[in-house]
Protein backbone atom coordinates (compact mmCIF):
# COMPACT_ATOMS: atom_id res chain seq x y z
CA UNK A 1 0.00 0.00 0.00
CA UNK A 2 1.19 3.23 -1.11
CA UNK A 3 1.02 5.57 1.75
CA UNK A 4 0.94 9.52 0.52
CA UNK A 5 1.22 12.36 2.85
CA UNK A 6 2.75 15.93 2.27
CA UNK A 7 6.05 16.97 4.29
CA UNK A 8 5.92 20.22 6.29
CA UNK A 9 10.17 21.03 4.74
CA UNK A 10 8.92 23.43 2.00
CA UNK A 11 13.35 23.28 1.22
CA UNK A 12 12.94 23.84 -2.96
CA UNK A 13 9.52 25.15 -3.07
CA UNK A 14 8.27 28.35 -4.51
CA UNK A 15 5.63 30.43 -2.70
CA UNK A 16 3.42 33.41 -3.33
CA UNK A 17 1.21 34.97 -0.53
CA UNK A 18 -1.59 37.52 -1.63
CA UNK A 19 -2.21 39.90 1.41
CA UNK A 20 -5.82 42.05 1.52
CA UNK A 21 -4.62 45.45 2.17
CA UNK A 22 -8.19 45.95 3.80
CA UNK A 23 -8.26 45.52 6.81
CA UNK A 24 -4.06 46.48 7.20
CA UNK A 25 -4.13 46.25 10.82
CA UNK A 26 -5.06 42.45 10.60
CA UNK A 27 -3.86 41.86 7.55
CA UNK A 28 -0.70 42.80 8.41
CA UNK A 29 -0.48 40.41 11.30
CA UNK A 30 -1.55 37.43 9.34
CA UNK A 31 1.30 38.32 6.37
CA UNK A 32 3.89 38.16 9.15
CA UNK A 33 2.82 35.01 10.64
CA UNK A 34 2.86 33.55 6.98
CA UNK A 35 6.19 34.70 6.37
CA UNK A 36 7.32 33.77 9.54
CA UNK A 37 6.38 29.98 8.81
CA UNK A 38 7.63 29.44 5.02
CA UNK A 39 11.05 30.20 7.10
CA UNK A 40 10.73 28.18 9.41
CA UNK A 41 9.38 25.17 7.39
CA UNK A 42 12.78 26.36 5.73
CA UNK A 43 11.60 27.90 2.27
CA UNK A 44 13.90 30.40 0.86
CA UNK A 45 13.01 34.25 1.34
CA UNK A 46 14.06 34.61 -2.59
CA UNK A 47 11.51 31.84 -3.19
CA UNK A 48 8.65 33.89 -1.79
CA UNK A 49 6.70 36.33 -3.45
CA UNK A 50 4.40 38.90 -1.38
CA UNK A 51 1.61 40.70 -3.85
CA UNK A 52 -0.77 43.04 -1.95
CA UNK A 53 -4.01 43.49 -3.29
CA UNK A 54 -7.05 46.17 -2.22
CA UNK A 55 -9.31 43.76 -0.56
CA UNK A 56 -10.57 40.20 -0.32
CA UNK A 57 -12.78 40.12 -3.13
CA UNK A 58 -9.45 40.60 -5.76
CA UNK A 59 -7.71 37.81 -4.04
CA UNK A 60 -8.74 35.30 -5.96
CA UNK A 61 -8.27 36.77 -9.31
CA UNK A 62 -5.33 37.70 -8.59
CA UNK A 63 -4.22 33.94 -7.59
CA UNK A 64 -5.70 32.86 -10.55
CA UNK A 65 -2.98 35.05 -12.56
CA UNK A 66 -0.10 33.85 -10.19
CA UNK A 67 -0.96 30.26 -10.03
CA UNK A 68 -1.34 30.21 -14.34
CA UNK A 69 2.66 31.57 -14.50
CA UNK A 70 3.93 28.06 -13.57
CA UNK A 71 5.99 30.11 -11.45
CA UNK A 72 4.34 29.27 -7.37
CA UNK A 73 4.29 25.90 -5.87
CA UNK A 74 1.21 27.06 -3.59
CA UNK A 75 -0.30 30.58 -3.13
CA UNK A 76 -1.85 31.75 -0.03
CA UNK A 77 -4.50 34.06 -0.34
CA UNK A 78 -4.85 36.17 3.21
CA UNK A 79 -7.37 38.45 4.16
CA UNK A 80 -9.75 39.84 6.82
CA UNK A 81 -13.80 40.68 6.28
CA UNK A 82 -15.43 41.83 9.64
CA UNK A 83 -19.05 41.75 9.18
CA UNK A 84 -20.82 45.68 9.24
CA UNK A 85 -24.42 46.71 9.02
CA UNK A 86 -25.10 46.08 5.48
CA UNK A 87 -24.74 42.69 3.34
CA UNK A 88 -21.39 43.51 1.86
CA UNK A 89 -20.23 41.30 4.01
CA UNK A 90 -21.91 38.04 2.76
CA UNK A 91 -21.03 38.56 -0.84
CA UNK A 92 -17.78 39.76 -0.27
CA UNK A 93 -16.73 36.20 1.93
CA UNK A 94 -19.03 34.23 -0.63
CA UNK A 95 -16.94 35.18 -3.35
CA UNK A 96 -13.49 35.25 -2.24
CA UNK A 97 -13.85 31.31 -0.89
CA UNK A 98 -15.63 30.28 -4.26
CA UNK A 99 -12.76 32.34 -6.07
CA UNK A 100 -9.76 30.61 -4.17
CA UNK A 101 -11.15 27.45 -4.36
CA UNK A 102 -11.66 27.88 -8.22
CA UNK A 103 -8.22 28.51 -8.57
CA UNK A 104 -7.01 25.37 -6.97
CA UNK A 105 -9.50 23.29 -8.24
CA UNK A 106 -8.91 24.46 -11.94
CA UNK A 107 -5.07 25.03 -11.97
CA UNK A 108 -3.71 22.47 -9.71
CA UNK A 109 -2.06 24.59 -7.94
CA UNK A 110 -2.46 24.39 -3.89
CA UNK A 111 -4.29 27.26 -2.73
CA UNK A 112 -4.67 28.55 0.67
CA UNK A 113 -8.01 30.35 2.01
CA UNK A 114 -6.26 32.04 4.40
CA UNK A 115 -9.26 34.99 4.81
CA UNK A 116 -11.10 35.03 8.55
CA UNK A 117 -14.07 36.15 8.62
CA UNK A 118 -15.37 37.37 11.72
CA UNK A 119 -18.08 39.09 13.63
CA UNK A 120 -16.15 41.72 15.20
CA UNK A 121 -12.97 43.32 15.60
CA UNK A 122 -11.46 41.86 18.34
CA UNK A 123 -12.43 38.23 17.01
CA UNK A 124 -10.26 39.26 13.99
CA UNK A 125 -7.80 40.46 16.20
CA UNK A 126 -7.73 36.74 18.15
CA UNK A 127 -7.40 35.22 14.91
CA UNK A 128 -4.17 37.17 13.91
CA UNK A 129 -2.14 36.22 16.66
CA UNK A 130 -3.53 36.21 19.78
CA UNK A 131 -6.14 33.76 21.89
CA UNK A 132 -6.52 31.68 18.27
CA UNK A 133 -3.17 31.46 17.30
CA UNK A 134 -2.48 33.20 13.78
CA UNK A 135 -4.64 31.74 10.73
CA UNK A 136 -1.70 33.25 8.01
CA UNK A 137 0.81 30.99 10.20
CA UNK A 138 -1.33 28.41 9.70
CA UNK A 139 -2.62 28.59 6.16
CA UNK A 140 1.08 28.74 4.93
CA UNK A 141 1.87 25.76 7.03
CA UNK A 142 -1.20 23.84 4.85
CA UNK A 143 0.42 25.67 1.77
CA UNK A 144 3.96 23.80 2.65
CA UNK A 145 2.41 20.51 3.22
CA UNK A 146 -0.14 20.78 -0.13
CA UNK A 147 2.99 21.61 -2.22
CA UNK A 148 4.67 18.52 -0.72
CA UNK A 149 1.82 16.48 -1.39
CA UNK A 150 1.44 17.61 -4.80
CA UNK A 151 4.97 16.95 -6.33
CA UNK A 152 4.51 13.17 -4.88
CA UNK A 153 1.09 12.86 -6.99
CA UNK A 154 2.93 14.28 -10.03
Amino acid sequence: MQNLEGKLNGAGQRHAIVVSRWNEFITDRLKDGAVAALRKHDVSEDSVTLVGVPGAYELGSVARKLALTGKYDAITCLGAVIRGATDHYDYVCGQAARLIAQVYYDTGVPTVFGVITTDTIEQAIERAGTKAGNKGYESAVAAVELASLTRQIQ
